[in-house]
């Protein structure tokens, strides 16, 4: 029996970014490092923690309000790059922010392939709503081929992890739609990839 859809919203399906909470955390909060900027999470899921040398933490902090800010303004064009130059050096908010721009088209060519890719580098740094998201482009097969399988299993994975906005819904809804053994396939992935910290998930 078809089971429901899950959660959806109007960003295409996936959680969409706290950007007006991380950007008035970030400019009102008194931070004396940007381990503290990068480690918010603000009902965003949680992030692993990003050891950020102290000679660098001005700037970090810097560039992600800058980032926030810009996107604020919709001037997505700036806020891409600054997102990508933190993103490159392994910051998973900055990720996570990224991959939702390549996701819903924002200051980008919109590229399903590319949100994927990086979903699942801040998924696999234990960002808890982009192991949702990627649960969702597992789901409907956007930028990825249609798995409920591995859906389940990061769904699953998020919800573990403490997204209770959408991961649990989401998974209880595709386990209607699959059998028994995929669901039984999906938890021991899901058991594997956990105990790996996130190494074997595929």
């Amino acid at each position: 029996q078809p089971g429901e859809p899950s959660s959806r919203d109007a960003q295409g399906g996936r959680n969409k970014l706290c950007w007006a909470e991380m950007g008035t955390a970030a400019m009102n909060r008194s931070l004396t490092s940007a381990l503290l900027a990068i480690t918010l999470t603000l009902g965003c899921g949680g992030a692993a923690e990003a050891q950020v040398p102290k000679p660098a933490q001005v700037q970090v902090v810097d560039t992600f309000d800058a980032a926030v800010a810009a996107y604020n303004r919709k001037d997505y064009a700036t806020a891409a790059p600054l997102f990508r130059s933190l993103a490159a050096q392994g910051y998973t908010v900055a990720q996570y922010n990224l991959a939702l721009m390549y996701d819903n088209g924002q200051g980008v060519a919109q590229d399903y392939k590319e949100a994927v890719r990086l979903y699942g580098l801040a998924a696999a740094q234990g960002y808890t709503v982009a192991q949702s998201n990627l649960g969702t482009m597992y789901e409907f097969g956007t930028g990825v081929a249609q798995d409920y399988v591995r859906a389940h299993m990061w769904y699953n994975l998020g919800a573990i992890s403490g997204d209770s906005k959408n991961a649990s819904t989401n998974r209880d809804n595709i386990a209607k739609r699959m059998t028994p053994a995929q669901i039984g396939e999906a938890q021991a992935m899901a058991r594997k990839c956990q105990a790996s910290n996130f190494k074997q998930c595929d």
